[in-house]
């Protein structure tokens, strides 16, 4: 199959004037389709050898520069043609729908531009996490562009893996470049659903984002046990952050955003009852002697509006969300102290409590179903990462139980 894109003249529609329009004329599939370029000369003008208009027509204040634009919408379609086969599409095209394709309306609206208009509405939704991350995703395009304008158009397969290229070129990891694809995706998928851009133009269809697992962030019961071991006093700058570290791991995992937005009316008849900030899915939890051994300390005679942990100090909440990132940054730090202090050689994040509550639990032979609604998980597939790679001293311990 080969497809075509020439320029000529249209004898058979002349006019009465004596002028014939310009034509590109499109073949595909063996059969041809005219596309209009919007000029008509007389015929006598048009060179068909060179399939240019004459120098010597005089209906235009310069003919090289109509013989420019002329080669220039060539040059477009042509390009468009070898985007269209480039990412499989084109061979499945009818010939109509190869025209429509070629000549639709390009978009004008800017992915930039759009971007930035769901960034808004993520915040005014005080979803400020997925904010942050569409943000981050912009600022990358946009160095990476250069120009200050992208049309959806113009992010192709090939734009992508250039992308991806520059990416990777500055040592940056591949898990980096996946998170920025995804979001890509999901901003492509927006523009279509609201019409801004067709869908046979989506790049992903080819494109294929790329991960690699990362090392497990789990640690041993036995290590857990240290830090709870860990004898320090309420003054001690290490306190909080050890405290948060155990709560989060007794109380299924919860992230450090939930955690921080909790307050005493979210205890109810002994159980923690909130919505994960990410997903707004319920959660119910049972305040365990040991948990309630630990937020004792930090309900005393506080209201049931106000905060269980001191993460949170102010009211506005883009203030609140600041405090949160600032404490997590803080949060780590302690850790690494902590970890350094408990002799773990493991590094300590506010993500190990979660990765190792679901470990501890996976080597205590809880099945996978209930793991996975204790991580809040809409998908089993999501909980069996978790297992895919276990650390090596689980596998060991299971080895074991192979002894007669």
């Amino acid at each position: 199959m080969r497809t075509n894109i020439t320029l000529s003249i249209d004898a058979r529609r002349k006019r009465k004037d004596g002028t014939c329009p310009i034509i590109f004329r499109l073949s595909h599939h063996r059969k041809t389709i005219t596309i209009s370029t919007g000029f008509v000369i007389p015929f006598e003008y048009w060179n068909e050898k060179n399939r240019e208009v004459k120098k010597t027509y005089k209906g235009v204040s310069s003919v090289s520069r109509l013989n420019n634009l002329l080669s220039k919408k060539k040059t477009e379609l042509r390009d468009g043609i070898n985007a269209l086969e480039e990412s499989g599409r084109l061979e499945s095209l009818s010939i109509t729908d190869l025209k429509y394709s070629l000549t639709r309306p390009i978009s004008t609206i800017s992915v930039f531009d759009f971007t930035q208009q769901l960034i808004g509405e993520m915040e005014e939704a005080n979803r400020f996490g997925n904010a942050k991350a569409y943000r981050s995703s912009l600022g990358a395009l946009k160095k990476f562009n250069k120009k200050e304008f992208l049309r959806f158009e113009e992010m192709t397969y090939t734009y992508l893996k250039r992308f991806e290229t520059a990416h990777l070129k500055k040592g940056n990891s591949i898990n980096g470049l996946s998170m920025y694809m995804r979001t890509f995706r999901a901003i492509y998928n927006k523009a279509i659903n609201q019409g801004i851009v067709p869908a046979d133009s989506y790049p992903f269809k080819k494109y294929k984002i790329k991960s690699e697992p990362t090392a497990k962030r789990a640690i041993s019961i036995e290590k857990i046990r240290r830090i709870l071991n860990l004898e320090l006093e309420p003054d001690n700058p290490l306190f909080n952050a050890r405290n948060y570290f155990l709560c989060s791991y007794l109380m299924n995992g919860i992230s450090f955003i939930d955690m921080a937005f909790l307050k005493v009316e979210n205890i109810l008849d002994g159980r923690i009852q909130y919505r994960r900030q990410k997903t707004a899915r319920h959660y119910d939890i049972k305040v365990t002697p040991q948990l309630s051994s630990i937020m004792d300390h930090y309900l005393k005679g506080k209201d049931k509006t106000a905060h269980i942990f001191p993460i949170v100090k102010r009211k506005g909440i883009h203030d609140q969300f600041k405090d949160i990132q600032w404490e997590r940054r803080r949060y780590n730090k302690r850790l690494k102290e902590i970890a350094h202090l408990c002799g773990i050689e493991e590094r300590l994040t506010s993500y190990v409590s979660r990765h190792s509550m679901a470990t501890n639990l996976i080597l205590n032979d809880v099945p996978i179903n209930a793991l996975s609604k204790m991580l809040g998980h809409s998908d089993i597939s999501t909980t069996e990462i978790y297992i895919k790679n276990l650390p090596t001293h689980i596998m060991d311990e299971y080895q074991e139980r192979l002894e007669i």
